[in-house]
């Protein structure tokens, strides 16, 4: 079953706005950090939150793949779906994807904000191992140190994965992008799809022939 926002339970815009987007997720976001997690910098939030293209930049067809990190069905649409639409339609220009976090609890969070750490070119190489490894880092008593090893497996250093998951500001970054995609799009679950701003719409577990049908529409 797709992932449905229900009040606090899955931090909806008015629990957000009431508690504060990190003291939404726990506290441990808001620790100081430790002098090794000082003593690596980071890039700005801003670079760090830049989107990460899939595909060729100018494809006549977007696609914003609104997921959660934890969502079983994200994980079935990025391991079994997303190959398919990246062979068909990515990879021969016509079609471009960007993905647009949507936690829904910390270890999602946790996840999120270390693929926006790694370097752009493995954001979604990434992305896909976590996706394919989700019911060992995300079941992990304590995931946030589970998804340290993958996050070294990118090419990062503890120092800098120990500073990622501390990072406040990325967490309210990653938490407002949620917001806008709650009062932009309306979404409400995930998986998410919105296609050219909001032409198509696509939601929960669909097969590829599904996406392949609103691809083309959209192309003709």
């Amino acid at each position: 079953m797709n992932r449905k926002i229900l009040g606090r339970r899955y931090f909806g815009l008015a629990g957000l706005l009431a508690i504060g987007f990190t003291a939404a997720f726990g506290t441990a976001m808001t620790a100081a950090p430790s002098a090794a997690q000082a003593a690596a910098t980071l890039p700005p939030v801003s670079e760090l939150m830049a989107d990460r293209v899939m595909g060729d930049p100018k494809a006549p067809v977007t696609i914003l793949d609104y997921s959660s990190m934890t969502c079983p069905h994200c994980a079935h649409f990025h391991t079994d779906i997303l190959p398919k639409i990246k062979e068909a339609y990515i990879d021969t220009g016509k079609v471009k994807l960007i993905f647009r976090d949507f936690p829904f609890d910390q270890a999602a969070l946790s996840a999120s904000m270390l693929a926006h750490c790694a370097p752009a070119e493995r954001y979604y190489p990434l992305t896909d191992v976590l996706f394919k490894s989700q019911a060992t880092w995300s079941r992990a008593s304590d995931p946030a140190k589970a998804l340290g090893q993958y996050g070294k497996l990118a090419g990062m250093s503890q120092e800098t994965i120990d500073a990622c998951l501390a990072n406040k500001e990325l967490a309210d970054a990653i938490l407002n992008s949620r917001l806008t995609g709650q009062n932009q799009y309306k979404v409400e679950a995930t998986p998410t799809f919105i296609l050219n701003d909001g032409k198509a719409r696509i939601e929960g577990a669909q097969s590829f022939e599904e996406f392949s049908k609103a691809i083309d529409k959209l192309l003709k």
